[in-house]
């Protein structure tokens, strides 16, 4: 029996970064006053070389793809990749945090996308433009969504609730989102990366945002839709559903079916990952598909991460794994 049957973590979701660039700042993935040296373009691969890991991947029994980033709006022609997943799997999702969605979400609908999630910390433009260092109009990313409701697209939104920067938003994002049917994940501030500035007493846990919402509605509890899903779901008087993601206070590891691919071609098997596995080197070194495929089904059969349930622990014996950071993985 290998680690993942014991952990029962079947892998169906692969999600992949595009880029380690993002035009947006944030200070929950990519904090300010933190200069980096981004990739170079040789470094990254090819839409080809990303069609055929998804073409692999499928055979191992991924069902879903989700582009992330970085930002993945950036990647020119980002429609032509979308096109060649399109041929090997239907679900295809985007995380981004929708800057560039108004301009990109017809041509992405067309060539096969079903469904975006859009990143968006607060409903007021003062406090984004504070949150993403840079001068954004909340609007600007409205039209993003509204956009993609219109020509048919799924969209979700997640919120990551920070304690003392928007936790005081929580019934402004039910309310603006309910009459749109535009659900939302509220996420606890999690430790992805080393400079997020992330500490315990940050986090505005699952049970307070459960508390808010309760206080104000009628709430049903859901559960996760299905076996791997990271949101546990509630639902509203008049139907309208939102999620609940709590990696920090209720960790998930044991269900989870995410094989993460970065941009410069490492395949990492956790979120918190300190390490990838070089899966380029085979995709340009003219090894055939069956000797890749082994490759990653090694991987994955042996991976024992589960950073977040052994995080707690961790932080009493003062131990602080270094991980990748959130910018180069996505979400």
């Amino acid at each position: 029996m290998t680690p993942s049957d014991k952990l029962g973590r079947e892998l169906r979701d692969l999600r992949i970064s595009l880029t380690d660039r993002c035009n947006l700042r944030c200070f929950f993935c990519m904090p300010e006053g933190q200069e980096y040296e981004f990739l170079k373009r040789e470094e990254i691969l090819s839409f080809e070389e990303i069609a055929r890991v998804v073409r692999i991947v499928k055979n191992l029994g991924v069902k879903k793809v989700r582009l992330t980033g970085g930002e993945p709006l950036l990647r020119r022609h980002l429609e032509k990749l979308v096109g060649m997943i399109r041929e090997e799997v239907e679900d295809i999702a985007l995380t981004t945090n929708g800057l560039l969605l108004k301009e990109k979400i017809k041509d992405l609908f067309f060539a096969g996308l079903k469904r975006v999630t859009v990143s968006l910390p607060s409903l007021r433009d003062e406090r984004l433009s504070r949150i993403v260092s840079r001068n954004v109009k909340v609007g600007q990313i409205l039209e993003g969504i509204y956009k993609s409701i219109e020509i048919g697209v799924l969209v979700k939104v997640n919120m990551c609730v920070v304690k003392g920067v928007n936790e005081d938003e929580i019934l402004d994002f039910v309310e603006f989102f309910r009459p749109l049917r535009v659900e939302v994940r509220f996420i606890e501030f999690m430790d992805v990366g080393n400079l997020n500035g992330w500490s315990l007493e940050r986090v505005f846990s699952a049970k307070d945002i459960l508390q808010t919402i309760s206080s104000h509605y009628k709430v049903q509890p859901l559960g996760r839709s299905k076996k791997g899903e990271t949101a546990n779901r509630f639902s509203l008087e008049d139907g309208y559903t939102f999620g609940i993601i709590a990696s920090v206070t209720e960790p998930f590891c044991g269900e989870c079916n995410r094989l993460r691919l970065t941009a410069d071609g490492k395949l990492l098997t956790c979120l918190f990952a300190s390490k990838g596995y070089d899966l380029k080197s085979l995709l340009r070194a003219g090894v055939e598909d069956s000797q890749i495929e082994n490759f990653i089904r090694t991987v994955w059969e042996n991976r024992s991460d589960k950073y977040s349930e052994e995080r707690l622990e961790l932080l009493k014996k003062g131990i602080k794994p270094k991980k990748i950071e959130m910018f180069k993985i996505g979400g």
